[in-house]
């Protein structure tokens, strides 16, 4: 049983309140993310350690977002809230502990087994929003994602001190643990429970139990499949992207910093204004297909950018003068990327929500993500090994491959949605 979606004085506080729950801990996320591999190096690690500290977290997630997605369909979203942002923090304290890469490692695996509410934050939105109006709130929440992303990295940019040695980086983290910690006094403090506890009695699903019905379902199926793709191309970017601006700029956690800070900035004006709108006029399929050409061709022309336009250019202005920073076309490029990325989460999210039952949604949602983290396993793990193997660009090629065939599937989901109404027009207009 899920809260009445029919009172906007009950819909429209929980969506203000989750906003800033997402908002306060993305921007924690965001903090310690760009600077992970500065980090490491801080800890004398390897590049495929440095990768891998992104792929213990999400093999950590892979196994919580089931659990975590499944367990708030029984037993409620606020306590899977609650849970999940105190293992945030705890696990953020102990990572700026972290005397060596290998504990560094753990730790990262520890807090990824911790988080995982993604999906129950989509799954409450779901609970109090009625399916023709999904995509716009996903995007809503998403943008709360993007601009935790905006306000993050510029913080951890700039709090960040590398002179300082591993000292340096361990401020930013602590901020992002204090911040986990605000996060879940909120959830204690204002939200509302969206859904009914289920009979203790009644039997507990397995661990994916709800793959069977995700293959199953013509929708589901193709659209686990994008997330899959994509995200591995975009978590093999992700993870090497300190170290890829390190060498061809010789850039450092500051400027990475504010890179990440223009794709959030994207991210929060395409899903709070934008992923809604275009998805009621061309449909959720194809703006998904369109988010991922693009954030394909952004992953290209990050590769083909001169290494350096005008590098020893200064910007005047009256008696200010601003050095041009080298590389500065690759934030334009990112944020076009971005833009893909933004118009595509939400519909996902979206298109799993409508054509999965009120009692599965966390679930099926639990599942995407569960795709999203075994992406996010493999993909900086391939990328550390391309990037020590062939090279610093390679990385970027693969993952702009990956995101044909992911097109090419998003639309299949569309097509599927078709067929599936006009079945659901014929059985209702036959004969009883």
């Amino acid at each position: 049983m899920t809260t009445s979606p029919g009172s906007p004085k009950v819909r429209a506080p929980v969506l203000a309140v989750l906003f800033s729950v997402v908002f306060i801990n993305l921007v924690g996320f965001g903090l310690v993310v760009p600077l992970l591999p500065f980090f490491a190096q801080s800890l004398k690690a390897e590049a495929w350690q440095i990768t891998l500290m992104f792929s213990a977290y999400s093999l950590g997630q892979f196994f919580a977002e089931p659990f975590w997605g499944r367990l708030s369909d029984r037993i409620g979203r606020k306590p899977v809230l609650l849970a999940t942002l105190t293992a945030n923090a705890v696990g953020y304290v102990m990572l700026a502990f972290a005397p060596n890469i290998w504990l560094a490692i753990a730790v990262r695996l520890f807090t990824g087994l911790g988080a995982g509410n993604i999906s129950t934050v989509q799954g409450y939105v779901a609970d109090v929003t009625p399916p023709e109006q999904r995509a716009g709130r996903m995007g809503l929440i998403g943008a709360a994602f993007g601009l935790g992303f905006i306000v993050g990295p510029g913080l951890g940019g700039l709090l960040t001190q590398p002179q300082l040695g591993h000292i340096g980086y361990q401020l930013p983290i602590f901020l992002a643990a204090a911040l986990a910690a605000l996060a879940a006094l909120g959830v204690i403090v204002f939200l509302r429970e969206s859904r009914a506890k289920a009979d203790p009695a009644a039997p507990r699903p397995a661990f994916l139990s709800g793959l069977r019905d995700a293959r199953t379902n013509p929708v589901v199926s193709r659209v686990l499949v994008v997330t899959l793709i994509y995200m591995a191309g975009f978590s093999a970017m992700e993870s090497v992207f300190g170290l890829w601006a390190e060498q061809r700029y010789a850039w450092g956690a500051r400027e990475v910093g504010l890179s990440f800070m223009i794709v959030g900035l994207v991210s929060v004006l395409n899903q709070g204004f934008l992923a809604g709108r275009l998805a009621r006029r061309f449909g959720e399929s194809r703006v998904l297909a369109t988010g991922m050409l693009l954030f394909g061709t952004s992953l290209v022309l990050q590769v083909v950018a001169p290494v350096a336009w005008f590098p020893a250019m200064r910007l005047e202005i009256g008696a200010l003068t601003i050095p041009v920073v080298q590389g500065w076309i690759v934030p334009i490029v990112m944020a076009v990327g971005a833009c893909g990325m933004s118009l595509a989460m939400p519909n996902i999210s979206a298109m799993i929500s409508r054509a999965s039952p009120p009692d599965r949604q966390g679930a099926m949602l639990g599942l995407n993500m569960a795709s999203s983290s075994i992406a996010r396993i493999f993909g900086p793990m391939v990328a550390g090994a391309l990037f020590s193997g062939l090279g610093h660009d390679w990385p970027f090629l693969v993952g702009a491959l990956l995101t044909i065939p992911a097109a090419v599937m998003a639309i299949n989901a569309g097509r599927a949605i078709q067929r599936g109404r006009k079945t659901d027009a014929a059985l209702s207009q036959s004969p009883s």
